[in-house]
């Protein structure tokens, strides 16, 4: 869900660069170990402003879309344990303070059968978490979640009631029709937000089929 597929650049006129201020949108752990052994890898990164700066972010992987919205600042110290260095301290040289970006991830929890379908004509309900990169100290909290779903492809979408159920958790219940009418399954559209402002949206053009 959260694997960075594809980019599109920040808003506020960023160009890909080696210096100054750094922000590596997409990196894997691979990339890391490539570079302590001395291989070659790109790493993709963009010249950013130092002062706040509203950015967009977007990533699709497998049919699931994903957009975040952000604030981002030059940081003015580190904000990372030892233990899990920014990609950038090993790829790049002197690349400055580092501390990884705001960006809402989400963790379902779809209680579906060992057939990974879900009980058609009926309130069924799915369970959504908002979660950061560990690396980030002290991330916000995320205090609203928006879900819509889809029986017909994602051609019409309906509005889902939600409810808060613990720290950056939500419930959705979600109105199942039978099963013939939704031969495509459910697809989610899931639209959470932080105390920060940070906010993404993910949809997921087919989450499970109905039985």
């Amino acid at each position: 869900m959260t694997e960075v597929g594809k980019e599109t650049a920040p808003m506020n006129a960023a160009v890909p660069s080696r210096w100054r201020r750094k922000v590596n949108l997409a990196a894997s752990a691979a990339v890391a170990m490539l570079a302590l052994v001395g291989c070659k890898a790109d790493v993709i990164s963009y010249d950013l402003p130092a002062e706040s700066a509203r950015y967009t972010f977007q990533a699709e992987t497998n049919g699931v879309k994903t957009a975040w919205e952000y604030t981002s600042d030059r940081p003015a110290k580190s904000d990372t344990p030892t233990s899990q260095p920014c990609v950038a301290d090993v790829v790049v040289k002197d690349p400055g303070a580092c501390r990884p970006e705001p960006l809402i991830f989400l963790r379902y929890d779809l209680g579906l059968g060992l057939d990974n379908t879900a009980k058609a004509d009926g309130l069924h309900p799915i369970t959504v978490t908002g979660y950061y990169q560990d690396r980030l100290s002290t991330p916000p909290t995320v205090t609203e979640l928006r879900a819509e779903a889809s029986f017909d492809g994602g051609k019409t979408w309906q509005p889902v009631i939600t409810k808060a159920d613990g720290k950056n958790t939500f419930t959705a219940r979600i109105k199942h029709p039978k099963r013939d009418q939704a031969p495509e399954g459910v697809a989610l559209r899931i639209t959470a937000t932080d105390s920060a402002g940070n906010n993404v949206k993910q949809t997921i053009p087919q989450a499970y089929r109905l039985r």
